[in-house]
């Protein structure tokens, strides 16, 4: 394997949403942002504070520095970055997909992998709208089983690891090949009309 794991993961990961937000109806996911919302609140925040404590130092000289709302400010910033480290391993912890579908249905995917380790690993909740778990498992796979030898993502076998082992895509997965007749395992309709225009196998 030519890459790292920890790029094979990045890969696989941002695999997810294009998949999940492209499920044939009824089973399409909007992608639910809040989290990583209030994490690029919180990180740019932290930025904006240490960058006009940074320009008072550097243009206004360092009695300017000793203004009590200096220090405020710095102790904000460190405050600030100790929520945003907590938010990111304790609320986030790995999460790389948070949806919902129209009809209420939420599933949240959080992946993990070792250093080392050539396993891609999920966490995979799937709740109804009245937050009862439908379907709560672990999975993994070898990163192998969707990249080639030489690091090319194939999205195809990857979606199909995710239809065999998630309950509600291997229903989605159904629908796709009842409105695709059978033409392709591809689950994304919009995805796999396009492909298939420009000479996908």
């Amino acid at each position: 394997m030519l890459i790292s794991p920890p790029d094979l993961k990045n890969t696989t990961d941002d695999a997810l949403t294009p998949y999940l937000t492209t499920l044939p109806q009824p089973y399409t996911f909007t992608k639910d942002n809040t989290n990583s919302n209030v994490r690029f609140i919180i990180g740019y925040t932290a930025v904006a504070i240490a960058g006009a404590t940074f320009y008072v130092d550097r243009i206004l000289g360092w009695e300017a520095t000793e203004a009590p709302w200096v220090s405020v400010a710095v102790v904000s910033y460190f405050i600030l970055n100790s929520i945003l480290t907590y938010w990111i391993w304790a609320v986030e912890a790995g999460e790389v997909f948070r949806g919902k579908r129209k009809s209420g249905e939420t599933i949240v995917i959080r992946s993990s992998s070792k250093k080392h380790s050539p396993l891609y690993k999920l966490k995979v909740k799937y709740t109804s709208p009245a937050n009862k778990v439908l379907q709560e498992k672990e999975i993994e796979a070898p990163f192998t089983m969707w990249f080639s030898s030489d690091g090319v993502f194939h999205p195809e076998p990857f979606r199909r690891w995710l239809a065999s082992e998630i309950e509600i895509l291997g229903l989605a997965a159904k629908e796709a090949a009842k409105k695709t007749g059978g033409l392709s395992s591809h689950v994304g309709i919009d995805e796999q009309s396009r492909q298939t225009k420009g000479g996908k196998k």
